[in-house]
């Protein structure tokens, strides 16, 4: 391994600017868009052991990959390959190229069926028994959450504070509980999704940051209770964002929220310099004495869609500096934010998770999930080309 270029943070400026951050719903939102620069790093460090047996399933950081769309492009025909050609599940080709980690959404009431407790079950007995751990991304919504939408369940719609309490705990329990009893518990698991702006609107809206903390604590005291070795994650979009993140995490905090883990989403084309989320997550670990993860980061591949559906990154202009779309470059960006985390002091960078690496444009598995005939706007950013085989950045 090579060593890794370091960044004067102190010279750098907040790209998003300061504030409180309780405003920041829109643009930058993976799924708002879907509705409707730094320099590069030298190659990647030699990666840090971790203190406590943190990445369990490797004597290393956490090389994760959310692949929660996987089982419906399975069910709908996708088909996967390794670089030699050879066909394979396209899980066994993650595990072969080094991810040790799988993390996977689960919605309340999913409407295409995928989601919930049987299929987040299901696929993490396939991880568990290629030797990867486990996180569970709660969203707890039917549908997509992240800083633009944190829409109730249906099924929750008229509850009241402490009913809406109780219906956290006892879906955050069924989830992680159901995991515990096939042998498979989870090794982490978020307790909202982006929640920038809160979860569970109104309700939980960051606009009362005490009934938000009261439903957070809900949710991280069943995942103890139920599952007493998961690690619990706060998950913030917006990485770069520092003033966001003292200012969420500073009430946090102050209202005793539990928690663990520190989790970011870090999009280079949407959320700010690798200087600024080197910066960020220096400051979080000192100032929180947490571990930090970066549980979503993409880059692609290659301009020029594989459907109908125009990719939400598919213009020249929108690519971060220094990185073309190329697979060249979507390996240099996965190791360039490793290599950051990988920097971090005491070994509190755990790793990094590829969001949907698997994700390819199957037709019937879009953005939508109530609609089969919605297009897919991330396949150039799947680590698997147009015709399924693996491309470089799988084995960062």
């Amino acid at each position: 391994m090579g060593t890794s270029s370091t960044f004067n943070a102190s010279s750098t400026s907040n790209a998003f600017g300061a504030g409180d951050g309780r405003a920041r719903s829109g643009g930058t939102s993976r799924r708002a868009v879907l509705r409707g620069a730094g320099a590069a790093l030298a190659a990647p460090l030699a990666w840090p052991l971790l203190a406590g047996g943190v990445a369990r399933a490797a004597d290393g950081p956490i090389r994760g990959v959310d692949v929660s769309s996987l089982p419906k492009a399975e069910d709908l025909g996708a088909v996967f390959r390794r670089a030699d050609g050879s066909t394979a599940d396209a899980l066994t080709i993650l595990a072969e190229n080094g991810a040790n980690w799988v993390r996977l959404k689960v919605w309340v009431n999913s409407p295409d069926g995928y989601h919930d407790t049987a299929r987040i079950a299901a696929l993490a007995r396939r991880a568990a028994a290629l030797g990867m751990e486990i996180l569970v991304d709660f969203h707890y919504s039917d549908s997509w959450a992240d800083p633009g939408q944190q829409h109730k369940p249906a099924a929750w719609a008229g509850l009241d504070a402490a009913g809406l309490e109780r219906a956290v705990a006892e879906h955050t329990s069924a989830v992680l509980g159901a995991l515990v009893e096939q042998g498979t518990p989870a090794g982490m698991a978020q307790i909202g999704n982006e929640i920038n702006a809160g979860m569970l609107w109104p309700d939980g809206s960051t606009d009362d940051f005490d009934r938000l903390a009261a439903l957070l604590t809900a949710g991280a005291e069943a995942a103890a209770e139920v599952s007493p070795s998961t690690r619990r994650a706060l998950h913030l979009a917006e990485g770069g964002d520092n003033a966001l993140f003292r200012w969420w995490f500073d009430n946090a905090t102050a209202r005793a929220v539990p928690f663990e883990v520190i989790a970011l989403s870090f999009y280079g084309y949407w959320h700010g310099t690798l200087p600024e989320l080197q910066a960020n997550l220096h400051d979080l670990v000192a100032r929180y004495d947490r571990d930090v993860v970066v549980v979503e980061t993409a880059y692609p591949f290659t301009l020029g869609s594989d459907d109908d559906h125009e990719d939400i990154i598919g213009e020249e202009s929108q690519l971060v500096a220094g990185y073309p779309a190329t697979p060249e470059g979507q390996l240099r960006w996965v190791r360039d934010i490793a290599s950051v985390v990988a920097g971090v002091p005491g070994g509190r960078g755990l790793g990094v998770f590829y969001w949907e690496p698997a994700w390819t444009a199957v037709a019937g598995n879009g953005w939508d999930p109530a609609d089969p005939a919605s297009g897919n706007a991330w396949e150039n950013q799947a680590v698997f080309d147009y015709q399924g085989t693996v491309l470089p950045a799988a084995g960062w």
